[in-house]
């Protein structure tokens, strides 16, 4: 790269090699060997890959999927109906080449019938911890802590954690706080009475504590998550002590115990098919469930965690369609909320995903894209979801019950925008291209104090920034990039 000429503008503009294609008035960065390239953004539409069987042609029920941080792999796990009904689990690749992802082999974690299942990941000690109800020991509730390795898993023994039927579906949540488990059941030996109990993972092995009761009806559809801001467990559940009314509550893990504030109350109805998931751009806890109360359709609200208490805005609709089995994840590389739901209106059960996007104490959604569009069951719950951050993409699994009840499982990308102009390359913005050019070629950029004559439609005496996809706007963008100065409706004085 070098300057040319010796008048005042010759001297404020620099030439350089073309990387790709670039248009005259284009804003442009140079790049670390000198080559200049257009700020320029892509946008990728929402998109599944292909089917994949996660359970050979076997029936497969009670399907729950997890991340696996350490090894970059999602975990689904299931019960496998080949007749033995045993607690299975397998580990998942994901290809983004093509959204593809293939399994390796399949272990047990019980040789008893799991269900009404749960599963976490443990990022402090690296393990993935299967919670269940176990069908050969009086479905006790119980634990089995699974360590990955390559495109295995293997199990401890077994835990007992609740020596009573969990009536109920459980839901676990990790506090990275505190470094526990956090397991959230219906106990069925005490009334289904809301209950959560603290874990402690060691090698491949979990304690507790003492379970402590939040709510002293009969509770069930339990949801949770954990809010890394305020470093707090949030419960959604249906109430039975309150006309089974959607309520949540929060706790607090101190060691191997957890204690919990004051119940609010999110949803005036019954409230089922619960999920929660924690948006860490905006800090807010975000609950899904089928509301009854409107026509059962899928349902969304958005909850500030304060102190030991939550608070909530208004609910939006996902899915207008009855909505059953509903799963939800927070896309850290859109900054989105994933739903995986059922909607019994189209064909009795299609399977579909829409994003929502958090803004305050608000969400709103877009339009839903299918993934199975014969019969997602809802039978011994048919939906489970995973987000890879490694990746970059949702794990929808489901009981396909066009296909023989198999489990199948498809990666789901949402729709994103990439660019080339982020915080880490927006120092390296230098101008504005004079002409248009073929890759390799040569072309003159106008620099800081030139004056670039190929703009349109420019508010004279109005300041421009650079936005992420290479246009002109009259607000910062992020990353903020100061463009210039307009001069005329076509001249504008590079500021860089």
């Amino acid at each position: 790269m070098r300057i040319v000429g010796n008048n005042p503008q010759l001297s404020r503009q620099t030439q350089a090699t073309a990387s790709g294609a670039i248009t005259g008035g284009k804003p442009v960065i140079v790049n670390t060997d000198g080559t200049v390239t257009q700020i320029a953004a892509t946008s990728i539409s929402q998109q599944f890959g292909s089917d994949v069987l996660f359970n050979g042609s076997n029936e497969s029920s009670y399907i729950t999927n997890v991340y696996d941080s350490n090894s970059n792999k999602v975990v689904t796990l299931y019960i496998n109906q080949d007749g033995s009904n045993d607690g299975t689990a397998n580990v998942g690749t994901i290809d983004t080449s093509d959204n593809s992802i293939s399994y390796g082999t399949a272990a047990e974690y019980t040789t008893n019938f799991g269900y009404y299942n749960s599963s976490t990941f443990d990022s402090n000690s690296n393990r993935v911890v299967q919670v269940y109800a176990d069908n050969g020991n009086s479905n006790y509730g119980t634990a089995a802590v699974g360590t990955v390795s390559g495109t295995d898993i293997s199990f401890g023994t077994p835990v007992v954690f609740e020596s009573a039927s969990i009536a109920h579906y459980t839901t676990t949540v990790f506090d990275t706080n505190s470094n526990k488990v956090v397991i959230i059941y219906p106990d069925g030996g005490n009334g289904s009475r809301g209950t959560a109990i603290v874990g402690t993972v060691s090698g491949t092995s979990i304690s507790f504590g003492s379970a402590a009761t939040f709510d002293t009806g009969s509770t069930a559809w339990l949801g949770a998550t954990f809010d890394s801001n305020s470093n707090k467990v949030v419960i959604s559940y249906r109430d039975g002590n309150n006309s089974y009314y959607g309520t949540a509550i929060v706790g607090t893990v101190s060691s191997t115990s957890i204690s919990f504030g004051t119940a609010v109350v999110f949803n005036s109805a019954t409230t089922e098919k619960q999920s929660a998931a924690f948006d860490s751009n905006g800090n807010k806890v975000v609950l899904c469930y089928q509301d009854q109360g409107n026509s059962n359709k899928g349902t969304a609200i958005v909850g500030t965690v304060s102190g030991t208490s939550i608070s909530f805005g208004s609910e939006a609709i996902f899915e207008e369609g009855e909505t059953e089995e509903i799963a939800a994840v927070f896309d850290t590389s859109t900054n989105k909320i994933v739903v995986a739901f059922i909607d019994r209106d189209d064909n009795n059960g299609a399977g579909k995903v829409n994003v929502g996007t958090v803004s305050g104490t608000s969400i709103s959604f877009g339009t839903a894209i299918t993934f199975e569009s014969a019969y997602a069951t809802n039978s011994g719950r048919g939906i489970a979801l995973a987000y890879d951050v490694n990746a970059n993409r949702s794990v929808v699994s489901w009981k396909d019950s066009a296909n023989s009840d198999r489990g199948t499982t498809a990666v789901y990308q949402a729709a994103s925008t990439s660019t080339n102009l982020t915080a880490s390359t927006s120092e390296a913005f230098i101008g504005f291209a004079e002409d248009t050019v073929a890759t390799g070629q040569p072309v003159t950029v106008n620099t800081k104090g030139a004056i670039d004559e190929n703009q349109s439609s420019l508010t004279p005496a109005q300041q421009y920034f650079v936005q992420i996809d290479g246009t002109l706007g009259t607000s910062a963008d992020d990353p903020s990039v100061v463009a210039g100065t307009a001069v005329t409706a076509t001249k504008l004085i590079v500021k860089g």
